[in-house]
């Protein structure tokens, strides 16, 4: 190993002297395999983390979890973890792929022993895409119903609509005898009368009854299945043939895609921003959502829900953003580009609170009701709650249809993004394959196909049960806690403690693989969140989420059967597991002793580069070893 990276009592020396040999290349051509591709515009790179990572998360989980935890009081636990856990973690991704200049799964090569993390990340990524994708198909289904003259949402009598069915016009009046609890939540405008029975009384919005009986016709329950729905099957058909196409021929066409899926949601983010708060009662709506309620600090349920936004909204442990920073040229200065991309992040965050409780406030005036009856998370804000409010608006198919088509690019950009990283992994493990000719574009084909089929569960009429399992369980705040927790581990104390000298291992040796690659060195607060920070917050929030745990439930009513929340459960494992197992495997693999081994397992692979004189650059940072180790042990 060479000695220029020994550590801050060298870097005078052969550390700044071997940055003459780093190059903004991909690794050269190997047995005549095509050069890995690398991002060609300046921004592709920043535009497909923002595609991404932006995602319906930010438009409809961190509004509601603002208003439900305190409105900004919310905002002082969600800074500290971003601070201490969001973005280092994120910053620690894109760095680690552009460093190895390779996916999720073999840029572990960096440390073997703790290869199980880019297999569980593989695990959560596969999931996420199966299940996502749904979110598209149902944004297509009201997308091309939004093209009429009449919301079919808006008005009752359609044959999917009950007795009980209440229009979007009508006005709903509340007098000395009676009381109304209007709730989009739990999905019924309710009037009890004197002396009337509870069947007579309960009165369900037009825009809820579309969403239960003409797109989802759901069913009773999990163990409900029932019949196929053809045009959900082919609104999901179509989702996946759009993210084929958007990924197909690789980084070069994805980094076009992005800068119409990644911009466009903005153009419409502030239409319907100029909007909003020009309706009547917008005031309303943005003032329960940002006036600070202190008191809810003293919650430790605020605390973890700030903890699992953080890493939801930044896509932190899936290995996606690994692989998109593999693509960058090894000089990138992807510690710009972390700090751009959080201020873009966060900000998107904020803003979409202000467009929806703006319109949540008209709403809630339009009934009269408080804020908080109509405010939701999840599906049911972005298919059901403004659904109703684009009906109290003025051209109301116009403002659907540019909604709708709002959350069709969020979730694309999101779920191609997705299938690139899982695709880019499967990739680096069989390059003498999938590097060569047409076999790529076939590979993706195949991918696309076989999660289109699993995705016909979510095509039947208990199918929401189904992604609400996926959704709970498969890639939940507990799953990337879990991951996010290994990684800080791996990358802050056991990278480089094989063949380290002195104390250059763990976060210091990462530390200056980065000035490395950027010419300079991160802020500390970085190293020492790798170290200490992060995991003691990752673990924290896991070890919570365990104590504070209940059963599955959908709609708050319904509550799931043992044997689906075991299967939920065995999603979980599913990627958990990986980890461990991974120890395991590894050790047991490994030729020689014990010590042997493990010295082994902690020594790096590293990923060969091309100077631009054509020599390799082991004296910057000794990245020698063309996809394979000098000793006896292989990836998982």
């Amino acid at each position: 190993m060479s000695s220029a990276m020994d550590g801050p009592a060298t870097k005078a020396s052969k550390a700044d002297e071997a940055e003459g040999n780093r190059v903004a290349a991909p690794p050269p051509e190997d047995d005549g395999l095509p050069e890995r591709e690398t991002w060609i515009g300046k921004l592709d790179f920043i535009l497909a983390l923002v595609g991404f990572s932006v995602g319906l998360g930010n438009v409809w989980r961190f509004p509601y979890l603002c208003y439900k935890n305190g409105g900004g009081a919310f905002l002082i636990p969600y800074f500290i973890f971003l601070l201490g856990a969001g973005i280092p973690t994120f910053f620690l991704e894109i760095a680690l792929g552009q460093f190895m200049s390779l996916g999720g799964l073999k840029a572990w090569n960096l440390c073997p022993l703790f290869a199980g993390i880019g297999m569980a990340s593989m695990v959560i990524v596969s999931f996420l895409n199966m299940y996502y994708v749904m979110v598209m198909g149902w944004a297509l289904h009201y997308f091309f119903a939004s093209f009429t003259s009449e919301l079919p949402w808006a008005t009752c009598g359609n044959w999917w609509n009950t007795d009980r069915c209440i229009a979007s016009d009508e006005e709903i009046k509340r007098d000395d005898n009676s009381t109304m609890n209007s709730t989009l939540l739990n999905v019924t405008m309710t009037t009890v009368a004197p002396n009337a029975t509870n069947e007579n009384a309960t009165r369900i919005a037009a825009s809820l009854e579309y969403w239960n009986n003409r797109v989802l016709q759901i069913s009773g329950g999990l163990d409900e299945p029932g019949s196929m729905q053809w045009e959900l099957i082919l609104c999901l058909l179509l989702a996946w043939v759009i993210v084929y196409f958007c990924i197909f021929k690789g980084v070069k066409s994805t980094g076009r895609v992005v800068y119409f899926t990644a911009l466009f949601p903005y153009v419409v983010l502030f239409i319907l921003l100029i909007r909003g708060v020009t309706l009547q009662g917008a005031d309303i709506g943005l003032e329960f959502y940002l006036k600070p309620n202190i008191t809810r600090l003293g919650d430790p349920q605020v605390w973890m829900d700030a903890g699992t936004q953080v890493f939801f909204s930044y896509s932190i442990g899936l290995g996606s953003l690994i692989a998109l920073g593999s693509y960058n040229k090894f000089n990138n200065n992807c510690h710009r580009d972390a700090i751009v991309f959080a201020f873009v992040n966060t900000g998107t965050s904020l803003l979409s609170g202000i467009v929806i409780f703006s319109v949540l406030g008209h709403m809630a005036l339009q009934q009269g009701v408080s804020v908080g009856d109509v405010a939701e998370s999840g599906p049911g804000l972005v298919f059901i709650v403004y659904p109703k409010a684009v009906t109290l608006m003025p051209l109301s198919p116009l403002w659907a249809i540019l909604f709708f088509f709002m959350v069709l690019l969020l979730g694309l950009d999101s779920e191609f993004c997705g299938v690139e990283g899982f695709v880019t992994s499967c990739q680096d493990m069989y390059p003498h394959i999938l590097r060569r000719g047409h076999n790529r574009e076939i590979f993706i084909a195949v991918v696309c196909f076989v999660k289109f089929l699993i995705g016909l569960a979510f095509c039947t009429q208990g199918g929401m049960y189904v992604f609400q399992l996926f959704d709970n369980y498969s890639a939940s705040g507990m799953t990337l806690l879990w991951v996010t927790f290994f990684q800080a581990i791996c990358i802050g104390w056991f990278y480089g403690l094989g063949d380290r000298v002195g104390w250059n291992f763990g976060g210091t040796k990462f530390y200056w693989d980065i000035k490395s690659m950027i010419g300079f060195r991160p802020v500390l607060w970085i190293k020492i969140c790798w170290m200490v920070v992060t995991p003691i917050m990752t673990m924290g929030i896991f070890i919570f989420s365990l104590v504070k745990y209940q059963r599955p439930t959908y709609n708050n009513t319904y509550v799931y059967p043992p044997w689906g929340e075991a299967i939920g459960w065995l999603m979980a494992l599913a990627s958990m597991l990986m980890i461990p197992a991974g120890f395991v495997y590894k050790i047991l693999t490994t030729k020689g002793t014990f010590s042997e081994r493990i010295h082994t397992l902690l020594t790096p692979i590293y990923t060969k580069r091309k100077g631009d004189n054509g020599d390799v650059g082991e004296d910057a940072n000794a990245i020698a070893m063309v996809d394979g180790p000098k000793t006896d042990h292989n990836m998982l």
